[in-house]
């Protein structure tokens, strides 16, 4: 049997690309976890625009100078993952009613297949209801300012991806 660390918990997503929305998270489990770990999946039924190598690194360059969150990527099962880390808990957002019923039922299943680990949603901050990553890549697609809804090093290679993108026309 695996030993559970309390104080670690994995914050798991596609993250593409990582908002502001999921940085005011991660610092918020910081008040609640010694070390948080931004897990970054590999596998997805969605629709990347980044790949799994750019979506890392711009997450290790927005998080350079933070000991306390580490940034890994994994592959196959959410809590395969959780258990081979050791970490006690998920970290999970919740932005709206809307988002409840499939987070309530990843983490019945979570819990079905390993019960020494919790789940733990935070509340999105009342700023970043509205954001997702899926409207940051449609604005910036069409050109919009998304500035201050992302971190510099996501900002710089938005711009990249759709310049070039706006470039082969």
């Amino acid at each position: 049997m695996a030993e559970f660390n309390p104080r670690l918990a994995i914050y798991p997503g596609t993250f593409d690309p990582l908002t502001r929305g999921h940085m005011s998270l991660i610092f918020r489990g910081l008040k609640v976890f010694e070390t948080v770990v931004l897990g970054i999946a590999q596998s997805t039924p969605k629709n990347t625009c980044f790949t799994l190598e750019e979506r890392v690194q711009m997450a290790r360059e927005t998080f350079a100078g933070e000991p306390r969150i580490i940034v890994e990527s994994f592959d196959g099962l959410l809590i395969d993952y959780v258990v081979q880390r050791g970490a006690g808990a998920i970290l999970r957002g919740l932005r709206a009613v809307s988002d409840f019923e499939y987070e309530f039922q990843m983490a019945l299943m979570n819990r079905r297949l390993s019960r020494e680990v919790q789940t733990v949603f935070l509340m999105t901050d009342y700023n970043w209801m509205y954001l997702s990553s899926t409207i940051v890549k449609e604005v910036a697609l069409h050109g919009g300012n998304v500035k201050g809804l992302v971190s510099e090093p996501v900002l710089a290679k938005l711009t990249e991806k759709y310049e070039a993108m706006q470039a082969k026309g």
